[in-house]
């Protein structure tokens, strides 16, 4: 069994880690750290999980590279970024939930992420990127850096215009709406019920840190470039999931038949991304109630030949294939396990 430890276990991230590594034929979970709730076992922290493994939640010391395998980081970046350093050389195999690796340019990344100290030996140590575009990177990976919810989603939207058609994409606008786990369990007076309940709130309106992630990934990458990514992001009622539109404006002409050819092609063999027709089901999809509970990525592009403009939809569920599930899809390739162990959950509709 591959011993698994989790940092960050009373929160969101941490509780659907705990379910997910609970029923994991391969895993066995050895550890739970935290800060805040030391000495409490797992029925106290998350109401959900009626069962006890035996562990209390304990600090995160050097002490963890004795009991785990594979440590997976469900903290605030600055928390992420101060445990990489003390364990990076000591677990054999990190999984980082957090944004504090994942953006490599030094510049970009105290733009986003100004609390986060890091030094760029570490930084670069870690590869980053979603399972189903860099899964060959990450067999021989002792650091893995996850994509965020809404980076997850912008970037399976976007590769295969970039990496399968080879596109420069002049202007790409995204609107992002997200439930509110999103936003972890931090008490904000506008997370209060009487405030949430049946908003659209749009709380990062001219940009935000997931957008640089995703540009700064694509630069990187081949063979296609993107000139300009603008993002919004609102706040929606429900609880799971989220969606993006990516709008996107290209010079090369293209068709809606060779953009729905060009993502079966790019996604053919990857289990958790699933290609559709936004006209296959009773109700349009991709919707994010259509995904909840599992690990997948509903992708639909379309191609408005009125004004020349690709539109790329995706949808998750941000605790699951935004954080949680792509986590335990990253440590099975890490430990050459086929990437759906311990994933084959379907999603529950209506939720």
């Amino acid at each position: 069994m591959i011993r698994a430890g989790i940092a960050g276990a009373s929160g969101l991230a941490g509780g659907d880690l705990i379910r997910l590594i609970a029923q994991h034929p391969e895993f066995e979970l050895t550890f739970l750290g935290g800060s805040s709730n030391i000495g409490r076992r797992l029925p106290q922290l998350h109401p959900g999980l009626r069962f006890d493994v035996g562990l209390t939640v304990q600090p995160v010391t050097e002490a963890v590279a004795d009991q785990v395998d594979v440590l997976f980081l469900a903290t605030p970046a600055p928390v992420s970024a101060q445990l990489a350093a003390l364990l990076a050389d000591k677990v054999p195999a990190i999984v980082d939930l957090s944004g504090a690796f994942r953006i490599r340019t030094p510049e970009l990344h105290a733009r986003w992420y100004p609390k986060v100290q890091r030094t760029t030996e570490l930084a670069d140590r870690f590869v980053y990127g979603v399972p189903e575009l860099i899964g060959d990177q990450l067999a021989d990976a002792n650091l893995i850096s996850l994509p965020g919810c809404y980076a997850t989603s912008m970037t399976l939207a976007l590769a295969p215009l970039t990496l399968e058609l080879g596109l420069d994409l002049k202007t790409v606008v995204v609107d992002g709406k997200s439930g509110s786990s999103g936003g972890g369990l931090s008490l904000r007076t506008t997370d209060l019920h009487p405030l949430r309940n049946g908003a659209i709130a749009p709380y990062s309106p001219t940009g935000h840190r997931h957008a640089g992630e995703v540009r700064d990934f694509f630069e990187r990458s081949k063979p296609g470039t993107i000139g300009s990514l603008a993002m919004s992001a609102y706040g929606v009622a429900h609880v799971r999931g989220l969606m993006t539109s990516s709008y996107v404006y290209a010079d090369a002409p293209v068709t809606q038949r060779d953009l729905h050819r060009a993502y079966t092609r790019f996604y053919k063999g990857k289990h958790f991304v699933r290609v559709r027709r936004h006209d296959e089901t009773l109700i349009p999809v991709p919707d994010p109630q259509a995904v909840l509970g599992s690990n997948y990525c509903d992708v639909t592009v379309l191609y408005d030949e009125e004004n020349s403009r690709i539109v790329a939809l995706a949808a998750l569920d941000n605790l699951v294939k935004g954080a949680a599930g792509q986590a335990v899809q990253a440590a099975n390739l890490r430990f050459s396990l086929p990437e759906e162990t311990g994933l084959t959950m379907q999603p529950v509709m209506p939720a």
